[in-house]
């Protein structure tokens, strides 16, 4: 392995279960329970997937809901932390010598603003997110455009991912993918990656290179 490539919501700071649950007290005003795999649905992509689904089952008002649930949000921004193992991965990946990139469905100043708050953007060779690409997760773009300018190959690439989105994309753009979900993502099912852990916590980067590197195969 050559290059590492991070996902962010969700899988380094855990904001899509703070997200969910905000969606899901806001739609029960409006009578209606949101489920995980409806949320799953917009994880690592945009929230116009859940929002068109949900407009064939119920009346609402899409800035209504947003503005509510952003409230709810702002709330417990503060409470967010780096979830474990990230750290000790991105200090680890800097140690081997290997190019470190992240790829994010979100925009910049959204990525970047928890990045500086946990002051580990300087880990980051390259940074991809929605205003670099014409389309976002599931489409293999910000990966293919993080390896462009790692100048690693796809084979040689590791990617992390808490999300079915982020793993088609990182799939499609042939890299070999870790699956680490988070309190929500858990519940969902995952295919094709080649490893899965519930915490970066679980297991030393280096042991997790070498299973990799070893076998050609899936290590569900």
């Amino acid at each position: 392995m050559r290059a590492i490539v991070f996902d962010f919501d969700g899988l380094i700071v855990d904001t899509e279960s703070v997200w969910y649950e905000a969606f899901r007290h806001v739609f029960r005003g409006y009578d209606y329970e949101l489920t995980i795999d409806e949320f799953g649905l917009c994880i690592g992509t945009s929230d116009d997937v859940l929002f068109d689904r949900l407009k064939k089952k119920i009346t609402f008002t899409k800035e209504s809901v947003i503005k509510e649930a952003e409230a709810i949000y702002t709330e417990q921004l503060q409470d967010l932390k780096l979830r474990d193992g990230v750290l000790e991965y991105l200090s680890t990946a800097q140690k081997l010598g290997l190019k470190i990139g992240l790829a994010s469905s979100s925009n910049r100043i959204w990525v970047e603003s928890f990045l500086d708050r946990f002051g580990i953007k300087g880990y980051f060779e390259v940074i991809k997110t929605s205003d670099d690409v014409a389309n976002i997760k599931p489409d293999p773009e910000l990966y293919l455009a993080a390896i462009k300018d790692l100048k690693a190959g796809p084979e040689e690439t590791l990617a992390f991912e808490d999300s079915k989105n982020g793993l088609t994309a990182a799939l499609a753009a042939g890299l070999n993918v870790v699956v680490v979900p988070n309190q929500v993502t858990c519940k969902l099912n995952f295919e094709g990656h080649r490893l899965r852990l519930d915490s970066m916590a679980d297991m030393p980067l280096e042991e997790l290179i070498q299973t990799i590197s070893v076998s050609g195969e899936k290590i569900i």
